[in-house]
This record gives C-alpha cells, structure tokens and sequence, in this order.
C-alpha cells in the first residue's frame, strides 16, 4: 500500500512524492531549527489529535477496567495511517521522518499511553530492520505492516536482563543453513499478537558483549514459541505484556540483520529512533494531566473562588506547564538532530529522562489538584498516575539515560 493510499483520508497533507521521501537516515530540509509546523507537519498533528480525541480519550477507561488488547483501534489508526508512520515509501510506508514521528506519539499518548504503546511498539520492533535489514528482509517485513494491520514485537529484555542489554542469556547457535534460538524474553509488549519477532540473542558468549549478539526476525507461528500469560500491570493496562520462550526455534539465514556479532550495536542504533518517541508519549500524558487539572481547577470552588485562584494550586498548574513545554522542545531537538544526520543519543536520553520524570511528576501534582476526587476512578488523573510511571523505567531506565548522558559530557565539555 502506498502512502498516499494509506492516507487516503489526507492525501494532500501527509502522502509525499518520491523525491521528497525522507526516513529516520536521510537528512532533514537544509535551514535551523524552528518551533513553526510546515502545513504538512501541522496536518499530520491534526489528524492524531483528532484521532485520539474522537476515538481514544471516549473509550481509554473502558480499555484500562477490562484490560483488553485495542484491536479495534489500532485497526481504526491503521485505516488512516497512523500506524507504522516511519517505513520508508520504498516498503509502502508513508516515510515520516522522526520528527513527525514524535508529533503523533504525543497526540495518541494524550488520548491513552496503553493504546499508545501498543501502537508505539510496532515502530520499536521496526526500527533495527529499517536500520540493518537488507532490502529483501525489509520488503517481506515492513511490506506486509502495511498492507494490513497487524502488529510485531520487539524482544531484548529478559528476566535477568532490563538496561543490562549485555547480560542477555538467550542462544542462537547455527546449525547448517539455519539457526536455532533457545531462551525467554520478558515484559514483550505486543507478544501475545505478534506476526514477528525482532529477538536479540547471543551467537558468540566468547567475544565481548558488545560483539557478541546478533539480531533476528523471527515469524510469530513458528513452531517452538512459547506465549506466557498476559501479565497484569499497574498502568497502560490494555498494553500486551508477556513472557515468550523460544524453545529450538529455528531461523532462515536471511532473517539475520547485518551479521552475526552486529545485534547490540543495531539494538542501540534502534533506540535513538525509539526514545524520543518514548518521551514524546510522556509528553502527551503530562499535557493531558496539565489540561485535565486545568479544567478541574477552574471549576472547582473552595473558600468562595475557584481553586486556580489560590496561589498553592496555581504555582503547581504553573509548574505542570512549564515542564511540558521543556520536555516537548528536547524531544523535538533530538528528533530534529535524527532527521537532520547527526547522532541524537545524547539528546534522546536527555529527551527521555526529563518528559518521562515530567509525565510522573504532572500526574502526581493533577491528582493533589483534583484532591479525594483524583483518587478516584472515575476521574481520569487516577489512570494517567498508574500510567505515568512505566515511562521511567522501560526502554533503559531513567538511571542508564543519565548514565549514558554522563558519558557524552566528556567530549563535549573537554577538560581545557
């Protein structure tokens, strides 16, 4: 499907011509950085923020109480391109740069982070095959997302292994024209309806860490996957989480990405597209706290005013506000500097430590604003709190971001 087919409902807006394509390698329009939207980039937001507006924020309670996969909305996103927004044209996809990207991960994390993510992870499990796929592996994978909806699974953590990419234990051993994977993965979202696997898996226990992992694409149905149950979560409730053991799972040759030995360096490549989109759906859940508290506080009256009048509860809506505004600018500076050919890790750590301390930190302050009532379920601060908190720790944890931050500091501020 081409992307002007898939944006059938804004072909003007967001479907662009093949000497204008631009993916997550390719640099971004000559000229400095600027806060103004193009009309095109300004219409993809539109459209996202309708989209999660009309068709997410109306159900998102109902998908957190009953913990169902969103199938219905993810097939509904897909419909109108809002699903797999960064394979390139080449393979069907619109070829959105990470910009883009992180605009519409802002606006449906507004509507629901659990919806959000499980949309969200189909560009995780993407990413290392847009980075190190060969062109045929990229034609059978990313073709197929979008041609119709269906979603894929980004396997990396293990039980003993979270940030600690290196201490993987999962094997692939080759084994005449295939390889063989045995091991688990945890914490998979998507697992549960994966039509494939991205899995990252020691070839080489010998060589360093770095250089001994390879990545794999690895079909859904075959034979030796093991799905564990769906594990029950304290926020983004409808997100499919899961245990999957692969047990003798055999791999074609040609579902290597790059070479044997290139896995942690591909998994690491993946994640400076990956983060900022991560951090730009903390952004959307703290600019839906900040506008939900606004609301109440507007309404609410205490002592014969409303309670935004009172200085305790404006400095926090204050506070809320100006975090947002932080977090949204560093996440679009690091995807700028993607789209723009410059290495974005030092920026897409940053991006991710501050909005994801700024999604927990906004929750929080909308619950105290919303008093008893934020303690409630039926109000919807109850659910961003539970919610907020995941942004924090997957996708390296806010303490492997300052650690990485840390390592840059060196060179960009060299001892004189």
């Amino acid at each position: 499907m081409s992307g002007a087919r898939i944006f059938k409902a804004a072909p003007r807006i967001l479907s662009r011509s093949a000497s204008h394509a631009r993916t997550y390698a390719t640099e971004a329009p000559a000229g400095g950085p600027s806060f103004v939207l193009t009309e095109e980039q300004a219409g993809i937001q539109d459209l996202a923020r309708k989209f999660a507006r009309e068709s997410i924020v109306p159900v998102a309670a109902e998908y957190d109480k009953t913990m169902r996969y969103p199938w219905d909305i993810i097939k509904e996103a897909h419909s109108i391109g809002l699903l797999n927004t960064h394979v390139p044209e080449a393979y069907g996809g619109p070829g959105l740069g990470l910009f883009e990207c992180a605009m519409i991960s802002e606006e449906l994390a507004y509507g629901c982070t659990g919806i959000q993510t499980a949309i969200e992870a189909n560009g995780l499990a993407e990413a290392p095959l847009i980075v190190a796929g060969s062109d045929a592996t990229k034609k059978k994978y990313l073709g197929r997302m979008t041609e119709e909806p269906l979603v894929a699974a980004y396997g990396v953590t293990e039980p003993g292994a979270g940030s600690d990419v290196a201490s993987i234990t999962t094997r692939a051993e080759k084994k005449g024209d295939k390889w063989v994977i045995n091991g688990t993965k945890m914490w998979i979202t998507n697992s549960g309806y994966a039509n494939w696997f991205f899995v990252l898996a020691k070839t080489d226990p010998g060589a360093k860490p770095t250089h001994s992992m390879t990545g794999f694409v690895v079909d859904g149905n075959s034979p030796g996957i093991i799905l564990g149950k769906k594990e029950i979560n304290m926020g983004q409730r409808c997100s499919d989480t899961r245990m999957v053991t692969f047990e003798n799972v055999e791999v074609p040759e040609e579902n290597v990405l790059g070479k044997p030995g290139d896995g942690f360096k591909i998994a690491m490549k993946a994640f400076d597209i990956t983060r900022p989109l991560v951090a730009s759906g903390a952004v959307g859940l703290a600019q839906r706290a900040l506008e939900e508290a606004m609301k109440y506080a507007q309404e609410r009256k205490t002592m014969g005013v409303p309670i935004i009048q009172h200085q305790a509860i404006a400095f926090m809506l204050a506070d809320m506000a100006i975090q947002v505004e932080a977090s949204r600018a560093l996440v679009w500076k690091a995807a700028w500097a993607k789209d723009s050919g410059q290495a974005n890790t030092f920026y897409a750590s940053m991006a991710k430590t501050l909005a994801s301390r700024t999604a927990v930190e906004n929750a929080d302050k909308a619950v105290q604003i919303f008093g008893g009532a934020g303690f409630n379920s039926e109000y919807p601060v109850e659910k961003l709190y539970r919610d907020a908190k995941i942004f924090e720790l997957y996708e390296g944890t806010s303490q492997i971001q300052r650690l990485i931050i840390s390592r840059h500091l060196s060179s960009i501020y060299p001892n004189s």
